[in-house]
């Protein structure tokens, strides 16, 4: 097993991390508030640089990188959010980007990373392998940036712990609970370092697309499982086919626990967070806000705070969702 990232690679990532990302803010919303009783604040990495979390992961990975293995160039592979987030640091650097991409990906993340002056290499999600698209490139000395599974990359996703511990002390409360959308678990394992540093209590949950639970059913289990073939979700951006082994790791030591909210679920909360927030979320980046109407988390006189993950959703997708009824 690879050593787990612990805080110091978390605060490491941060200075990285300095004054080239957005430190975005906490919000709330009296409305949401008031129907789910408790204090709920909400972390819009929607406002983040790439319109996702995910070039927290991708630039430190970058930069943990020696110059010689970054002059190879980088290879990678992603439904859009990490895709855009390695294609944005790359280019910071200055160097090649090929990202392994869903032909099924939306357009709008696909045509963002070749704004960004990546390669786009299409697949068939549910018939192609990934490493085997990517391979050949890494034989050819190109360094691979995984999308959850490598400690740089759960250092960086980390950096958002280090935040939210710092802004809820700012505003003199402390977190009962922190919920965050879950794919590979880069995310939800990043943060639960982090916070749990500070906050021992606290509690962290994770929250997947309903018949993508491969971490709810592997915390259950003990163990990783994957998902089940023949299904489809709305929440493209964390439709991974099992939790990864270093996230697993930390994940089944810091989670409260995980929860599956269905696509009609995401669809209502994705319109919350217009009509209340007034933010664009992605629907993978939704799935947290969709959780608290679950029941399945104690939010009465809590406070909770919700890591709204992406705002990147094709137009058509967006205003489908926004004009269907509740």
């Amino acid at each position: 097993m690879t050593a787990l990232p612990g805080i110091s690679d978390i605060h490491a990532a941060a200075a990285r991390l300095s004054g080239l990302i957005v430190e975005t803010p906490l919000i709330e919303s009296p409305e949401l508030n008031k129907r789910y009783g408790g204090r709920i604040l909400f972390k819009p990495e929607t406002l983040q640089r790439t319109g996702s979390f995910k070039i927290r992961g991708a630039y430190n990975k970058l930069s943990c990188l020696s110059e010689e293995e970054r002059s190879r160039g980088v290879v990678a592979f992603s439904s859009g959010n990490h895709a855009q987030g390695v294609a944005a640091s790359a280019a910071m650097f200055g160097v090649r980007a090929v990202i392994a991409m869903p032909a099924d990906a939306p357009a709008l993340k696909v045509g963002n990373v070749r704004k960004m002056g990546a390669e786009v290499v299409p697949f068939d999600r549910f018939k192609d392998d990934r490493m085997t698209i990517v391979r050949p490139y890494i034989e050819n000395g190109m360094a691979l940036v995984p999308p959850f599974d490598d400690p740089a990359i759960i250092a960086g996703q980390g950096t958002i712990g280090l935040e939210l511990v710092r802004q809820v002390k700012a505003l003199g409360v402390s977190l009962d609970a922190v919920v965050v959308p879950c794919g590979g678990g880069g995310l939800s394992s990043g943060i639960s370092v982090a916070v749990k540093d500070a906050s021992a209590q606290t509690q962290i949950w994770a929250v997947e697309p309903e018949h993508f639970d491969d971490t709810r059913r592997s915390l259950a289990k003990g163990e990783r499982v994957s998902n089940r073939p023949g299904h489809a979700s709305i929440c493209d951006a964390i439709l991974t086919a099992e939790p990864g082994a270093i996230t697993f790791e930390i994940n089944r030591k810091n989670l409260a626990g995980a929860i599956a909210v269905s696509d009609k679920a995401t669809a209502q909360a994705m319109r919350d967070a217009m009509a209340c927030l007034k933010l664009v979320v992605e629907p993978g980046g939704c799935v947290a806000l969709a959780a608290l109407a679950t029941g399945e988390i104690d939010l009465a006189g809590k406070c909770v705070a919700v890591v709204l993950s992406g705002g990147n959703v094709d137009f058509g997708t967006y205003a489908e969702i926004m004009a269907a009824a509740a």
